[in-house]
């Protein structure tokens, strides 16, 4: 027991002291999947709204795959982009394996899914509840379903804010392709994985506080936007 709170009491005092390593992984974990977010976000939010109103053939398949690939390991995004990136892969000319543009391909590729899955179940719902008033003044098909997202931004914040979350606390992928080499690759997971197998728990401990704390926010910040889209509502009613 006195050996857990001893590493506790490390663990705070390097928060608090902003310890220099733990800063500078801190601020790689929140680049890479911020980067990785706002990418994401241009595919997902265009793929769902086009889900959402397209009526080409083989529509339900789409759905059901994209739902499928919302669990999709991240181990395997991580061996997937890791074979197209390697030297040998067909993007291996790029030379971004074991880089942070790496983990930010496969944060990307993880997280795609889960916008492009819930921002089209929400393209559908406004669309049913308010496609008639946009038809009626002209605005179809692509862009009715933009003008959607645009018109429930907050559940669009809502949406963009999970993905984060996703992308941040995941292990597997930005392991695999990044190498968690000192200095350059090493994120907030990675690095919680690899102090542990040494035995270096304070400096663990440091950053699970520092993740828990980052998750909390993210879920605050949730929160407030569940609350902007109910004020929104009822000020439209």
């Amino acid at each position: 027991m006195s050996a857990f709170a001893d590493s506790f009491r490390t663990a705070v005092e390097l928060v608090w002291q902003a310890d220099p390593v733990l800063l500078r992984t801190v601020a790689l974990s929140l680049t890479v999947s911020a980067t990785a977010c706002a990418l994401a976000a241009g595919l997902g939010l265009a793929a769902g709204a086009w889900l959402a109103i397209t009526t080409l053939p083989g529509r339900r398949v789409l759905i059901t795959l994209l739902n499928t690939l919302l669990a999709l390991p991240s181990v395997v995004v991580g061996l997937l982009v890791y074979l197209l990136l390697s030297r040998s892969g067909p993007l291996g000319a790029w030379g971004i394996l074991f880089t942070p543009s790496a983990m930010v391909v496969a944060q990307t590729i993880l997280v795609v899914p889960v916008i492009a899955a819930l921002s089209r179940q929400l393209v559908a719902d406004a669309l049913r509840d308010g496609g008639d008033q946009l038809r009626s003044m002209g605005a179809t098909g692509f862009v009715a379903a933009l003008l959607m997202l645009l018109h429930e931004r907050w559940a669009v914040a809502t949406i963009l804010l999970a993905a984060f979350g996703r992308a941040i606390s995941e292990v597997g992928a930005v392991m695999i392709v990044g190498g968690n080499i000192d200095g350059v690759t090493r994120v907030i997971t990675t690095t919680i994985a690899l102090e542990t197998s040494k035995g270096d728990l304070p400096l663990a401990l440091a950053l699970g506080l520092v993740l828990l704390c980052i998750v909390g926010a993210i879920n605050v910040l949730i929160g407030a936007a569940q609350r902007m889209q109910g004020s929104s509502l009822a000020g439209v009613r």
